[in-house]
This record gives C-alpha cells, sequence and structure tokens, in this order.
C-alpha cells in the first residue's frame, strides 16, 4: 500500500474501462502491455494505492474483458450506455460506492502508468473538497478527486467532457496536488499505443 492506507481505505478507486474504443478499431483494454494487457496494468496500480473498493466499469467488449484481464479485488460495473462517454460510465458506478466512502479517486483504464504516490497525494489535498485534480508540468490529469458532496450532480452529466466541466467552475473549491513530470499517456490511437510501450521498453 503507497501512502496514507487509513485516507485511501475510505475512497472507492473507480477504473472507467468502458470505452468502445472507436478511434483505435479494436478493444483497447486487451492490447499487450507489461506481460499482460493495457487494463491489466491499469489495474495493478491500482490495487497497489490500498482503496477500500475497487470498481472498474465495462462497456465495450466486456465479455471479452471479462475473460482476459485479471479483476480480481475489483467490482465490475456494467455500463450500457458506454457509448454516450464516460460521464455515463461513471453515473453507472455511482450506486455502486459504498456508503463509507468519502468520495472517488478516478482514473482512465487506459492510462496504466499513473503513478500510486500520486493518487495518495490527492487525496491527502482533496480529501475536504468537493472536486481535486492532478497538476503535471505539462498540464492537468488523471487521478481526479470527485467528493460525495458532488454525486448528486455527477449522476446528471452527459459526454466525455462532463467531469472537466465541474473542474473549469470549482473556482476556489478545486484542490490541486501537483505531481512531477508530465501528464500519464493514454490511449485512443494506434500512434498513442506505440508511444506508450516504446515508453515502457525505454524505463528498463
Amino acid at each position: 500500500m503507497t501512502g496514507d492506507g487509513a485516507a485511501l481505505g475510505r475512497v472507492t478507486g473507480l477504473v472507467l474501462a468502458a470505452g468502445g474504443s472507436r478511434r483505435l478499431g479494436r478493444p483497447k483494454q486487451l492490447l499487450p502491455y507489461a506481460g499482460g494487457t493495457l487494463l491489466d496494468a491499469t489495474l495493478a496500480t491500482a490495487r497497489r494505492c490500498g482503496f477500500g473498493q475497487l470498481l472498474v466499469t465495462l462497456g465495450g467488449a466486456a465479455e471479452q474483458v471479462e475473460e482476459t484481464v485479471d479483476l480480481s479485488g475489483t467490482e465490475v460495473v456494467r455500463n450500457p450506455s458506454y457509448g454516450e462517454g464516460c460521464s455515463s460510465s461513471i453515473a453507472a458506478a455511482l450506486p455502486a460506492v459504498h456508503d463509507s466512502a468519502h468520495g472517488v479517486a478516478l482514473l482512465l483504464g487506459d492510462q496504466p502508468t499513473v503513478r500510486p504516490a500520486d493518487v495518495a497525494a490527492l487525496v491527502a489535498v482533496a480529501a475536504h473538497r468537493p472536486i481535486g485534480v492532478t497538476a503535471y508540468d505539462d498540464g492537468i490529469g488523471h487521478p481526479f478527486w470527485l467528493g460525495r458532496e458532488l454525486f448528486g450532480e455527477l449522476a446528471t452529466l452527459h459526454g466525455d467532457k462532463g467531469v472537466w466541466k465541474l473542474v473549469d467552475r470549482a473556482g476556489d473549491d478545486l484542490a490541486v496536488h501537483r505531481a512531477a513530470g508530465p501528464v500519464p499517456p493514454d490511449v485512443d490511437t494506434w500512434a498513442d499505443y506505440e508511444r506508450l510501450v516504446g515508453g515502457a521498453r525505454e524505463a528498463r
């Protein structure tokens, strides 16, 4: 476990992995990465955080993902409306969040190089705020913090950028954890995937 185990024990980790991979043309959750799949690597990172609960949303290629990916230690939430964007996955997951959770740490299923230490640090600075983000050297990225007081509004959001709209209008309510290095790469296209794999090779 990384960071403040007590604090993270009162947090639900939510990994968004329901996308249909339209731009890539094949399920990105199942792309080979680090000896397993891309989603395997992201879930391994999420498990290392020591969340009290870990949810993962599935939609596109859900059956293949469940057959292939190690989902142990997670609770799977199926999102039949995954084509409507990330906000639909957040809304689908909210009813499954433990009543004892103070909020949700939001992670992307195609972003395996997020550091557990940054998740813990974000929770430390944001746990008493409604919303928080991670500020890397080149911009804002995940993990995000979504406090329980936002759940009602989160359930009504639409599209891929719904949470970003909440960030944009948060003002002084926005908590920020400053993390070293660039925003961790995610995978939307084949070129993105090749860059991610190339970066992993260089880091060895």
